[in-house]
């Protein structure tokens, strides 16, 4: 399993909500390039980037602060937030980014997303957000009647690169991860699952590793020391 470091912007620094309120953040660093390259010196394999402002507005904000990134370091890097047609996805992947994460227009234009994928295949992630079991969109501040696990079966046969699946509720919380609900979702998919929102504890990682999942995205509990990255890496992949 995959342990992946989350970098979260918001007017080009590195910052982590909790619950996905933008009235509750926190500002972890102003230099999101050098932020990456700590990830990547930590062992890092990939790196999972959110544009904030990008999914709030609609469109890519952080523009220069995703470019910082990408040449910071050599990883493999995700980015999602704000990312609703054609040409943003295409923009974005000649920039560098390994995988473009889309979420809200997925929901909202299903068709478009299916074109998309087929297009580009292993290229295109499915953010599954999800509050009480239903699909939020638009930077999470409005919540659909979809349920993420009907979503998700929806794109089953596309050849999507991952669908990262989170839960808010959780989301910078480090109260542990939905460990059902993501259990759910990835006994339902041949796609890989990733998931994300709530880890605190090493423990939590552990218990991750023991769903079929390719990854966990970790966010406020390296940004707060509770554990290295390395260490993190090292318990999801003992044989490594």
């Amino acid at each position: 399993m995959e342990v992946i470091p989350a970098i979260d912007l918001r007017g080009g620094c590195c910052v982590r909500l909790q619950q996905g309120d933008y009235g509750r953040e926190t500002v972890f660093g102003e230099n999101p390039g050098a932020m990456a390259a700590h990830w990547e010196s930590e062992g890092a394999t990939r790196i999972h980037l959110v544009d904030l402002d990008g999914a709030k507005d609609g469109r890519p904000v952080n523009i220069e602060a995703v470019r910082a990134i990408l040449q910071a370091v050599s990883v493999p890097c995700q980015l999602g937030g704000g990312i609703r047609d054609t040409e943003t996805v295409d923009r974005w992947l000649a920039a560098g980014i390994d995988r473009v994460i889309v979420g809200t227009q997925a929901l909202k234009d299903p068709a478009w997303f299916r074109r998309l994928s087929l297009e580009r295949p292993g290229k295109i992630a499915l953010g599954l957000d999800a509050r009480d079991g239903r699909v939020a969109t638009s930077g999470w501040l409005d919540v659909s009647d979809v349920s993420a696990t009907e979503l998700a079966s929806q794109f089953a046969d596309l050849p999507l690169a991952a669908v990262v699946y989170t839960d808010i509720a959780r989301d910078g919380m480090l109260q542990g991860p939905n460990l059902e609900a993501t259990a759910a979702l990835a006994e339902r998919l041949l796609i890989p699952v990733i998931a994300s929102g709530g880890v605190g504890t090493l423990d939590d990682i552990a218990r991750v590793a023991t769903l079929p999942v390719a990854g966990c995205i970790v966010g406020r509990a390296l940004y707060d020391g509770r554990f290295r990255l390395k260490d993190a890496s090292l318990l999801a992949n003992p044989a490594s």
